[in-house]
């Protein structure tokens, strides 16, 4: 029988209400969910309902006192996971952080600050980091077949009238710190290199707060690659969530269900001569005479590694107790607090929310 970890979460609403405790459900045998704490007491009672036996708290000092937890999940407003991280590492227990895992750079640093004290025992919830079709794309991109990847689009669209705390900018709300993360996560994944520039523009489109529903953010390596990404709540005919532009091929990822590949023929040669700057013949066309070997082909998203959108906590579990490496580290997530902050200097329409 595994050593199930002991799970309160600190925040009833949809994350943790509604997100949390359905995916750590999917592993009976590694978590059981012991505690829940919400200023809003009708959170707790819904929580005790469907969690039988846990017990629930208003009060986040007397939560903290709860000696049977061993892991705390933090996933209370955007503006208090500094703070509430913090408040958990000094007590004593390990700590799973919602995304943003910080609003400020100095946020952050006082979260990296807590966390030496602490040697593994933070962890981050970049969970997307996860998702299939990512996992699948990196896969790809790593046989070669498309040969050096030079551009990758990455887009997730909707159409939304966003009315709540998320779309107020005093409130840390914004389409850059709600899917801000997951996909500036992807982009520097997937962008293989440090960070040579930033290019960014943030609207508000339909969105009835004052924050922006609408991103565009270039990032541009060291290694030359760039990756566009794209985040709205105003696009009504959506784009591929994910293209991928390489010298020997692309692909494109149009609903993360399946991948269209282009690409040459691995025996293809590619062309070694120089262009000839003289008259071309009238009958060469504009491509010239030189064929091409195509392969074409739709795959369905099934990655090597098996993972999907709810793998995190079970990888999470490995770590903790079988000691395996989590993939997502502290300086990665800050890196991606980094680049909001950088977008946020240069969209001065759109403040910083401060960390409590």
């Amino acid at each position: 029988m595994k050593n199930k970890i002991k799970v309160g979460i600190w925040g009833l609403g949809r994350a943790g209400y509604g997100m949390h405790i359905g995916e750590m459900k999917r592993y009976p045998d590694e978590y059981e969910i012991v505690a829940g704490c919400d200023i809003d007491s009708s959170r707790c009672g819904l929580f005790a309902s469907k969690v039988p036996g846990s017990r629930t708290y208003t009060d986040g000092e007397k939560f903290l006192q709860d000696r049977d937890m061993e892991m705390v999940v933090i996933a209370v407003r955007s503006p208090d996971h500094v703070d509430y991280a913090i408040r958990a590492l000094n007590a004593g227990f390990l700590v799973f952080l919602e995304k943003p895992v910080a609003l400020t750079v100095a946020g952050g640093e006082r979260l990296r600050e807590t966390a030496r004290k602490f040697p593994g025992r933070l962890f981050l919830r970049h969970n997307r980091r996860y998702e299939a079709a990512f996992a699948h794309i990196r896969e790809i991109m790593a046989s070669g077949i498309l040969g050096n990847i030079y551009e990758i689009k990455l887009c997730r669209h909707d159409f939304q009238v966003r009315d709540d705390w998320q779309a107020i900018v005093d409130c840390g709300g914004g389409q850059l710190n709600n899917w801000g993360p997951h996909i500036i996560d992807h982009a520097l994944n997937f962008l293989d290199s440090p960070v040579e520039s930033v290019w960014s523009d943030l609207k508000r489109v339909f969105a009835r707060g004052d924050a922006e529903d609408h991103l565009k953010i270039v990032l541009r390596g060291e290694n030359r690659r760039v990756v566009d990404l794209e985040i709205s709540g105003g696009v009504s005919i959506p784009s591929p969530v994910y293209a991928v532009y390489g010298d020997r091929g692309s692909l494109v990822c149009a609903n993360e269900q399946d991948i269209q590949l282009k690409y040459l023929h691995p025996e293809y040669a590619a062309p070694t001569h120089a262009a000839d700057p003289g008259t071309p013949p009238l009958d060469g066309g504009f491509q010239g005479k030189i064929p091409l070997r195509w392969i074409r082909k739709t795959i369905m998203v099934e990655p090597e590694s098996g993972h999907n959108f709810y793998s995190i906590y079970h990888e999470l579990y490995r770590t903790i107790r079988e000691k395996a490496e989590f993939p997502i580290t502290l300086d990665q997530a800050l890196e991606v607090v980094r680049i909001t902050n950088e977008v946020k200097r240069q969209n001065p329409d759109f403040p910083l929310c401060a960390d409590n």
